[in-house]
């Protein structure tokens, strides 16, 4: 499985889980990503995420057809 690993910025304590499969390019668009959350292709921390818009925190992990998106909080400078 492909891990991939997302950091937070600093202005947005969390994302919403259709724009962050299309950030991390799983989805093509935020329409496909809302597609792939509709379908029952998404988990979150292992459990099934019907909520297209679920905010995903620093810490959740989000899977997508055999990809892993680690979430983290932003890199404090």
């Amino acid at each position: 499985m492909q891990t991939i690993e997302f950091q937070l910025d600093g202005q947005h304590p969390h994302i919403e889980l259709c724009n962050l499969l299309k950030l991390t390019g799983i989805a093509s668009s935020g329409g496909q990503g809302k597609l792939m959350v509709a379908n029952g292709d998404v988990t979150v921390d292992d459990r099934p995420e019907s909520r297209k818009t679920a905010k995903i925190l620093a810490g959740q992990v989000v899977e997508c057809l055999g990809t892993r998106i680690t979430v983290t909080a932003a890199s404090v400078t």
